[in-house]
């Protein structure tokens, strides 16, 4: 634990066990997304899924890369991951991306992964706003994860018809607003 990172914390009034929470369990969705979306971009198939799959696999990576950036900010504030893994799946603060009924319905898989990235950036836009001015570190961590996962929720809602996302596929690397990071 970084003893002065947390005391500064502290005094600026957030509840540092109460923030220590909310981190874990956004690490815990993260980590658990990116094992369901592992699942679902396998069963995007045929010709609608395989237009899908490259970003579905780029959300993928990008969820691994958040919970990899956050583990170590839990730890600086004196918290840690659960040593079960049943148990951090559990107190996920999102529900899981389970595939859906029809496992090849495209539509249906896409509806799932628009769902987790909104649960997503509304957990990052409440730590943001817990943080904003008080914690500069836990709230650029969470600021950069945000805008990556409002990304995610537009590409996905774009394939469901429900307008243009404004945004284009990454190509080359992953993260690039979490990417500072990982290093």
């Amino acid at each position: 634990m970084a003893r002065v990172t947390r005391e500064m914390v502290e005094n600026s009034g957030i509840d540092v066990d109460e923030l220590v929470e909310l981190l874990v369990k956004n690490a815990a969705a993260e980590l658990t997304t990116f094992y369901y979306y592992t699942i679902l971009r396998a069963n995007l198939i045929g010709l609608d899924g395989e237009g899908i799959k490259e970003i579905a696999e780029s959300a993928r990576i990008e969820d691994r890369n958040h919970f990899e950036a956050l583990v170590p900010r839990i730890y600086e504030l004196g918290g840690e991951l659960p040593q079960d893994m049943k148990e951090f799946h559990d107190i996920s603060g999102c529900p899981p991306a389970y595939l859906p009924e029809k496992t090849t319905d495209t539509m249906k898989i896409l509806e799932v992964l628009v769902a987790a990235e909104r649960c997503a950036v509304r957990q990052y836009t409440h730590i943001c706003n817990i943080t904003a001015g008080k914690d500069h570190r836990t709230y650029d961590l969470a600021l950069s994860i945000l805008h990556e996962e409002i990304q995610h929720e537009s590409w996905f809602s774009e394939f469901l018809g429900e307008g243009p996302a404004g945004h284009f596929m990454r190509r080359g690397e992953t993260s690039p607003f979490v990417r500072k990071f990982l290093e």
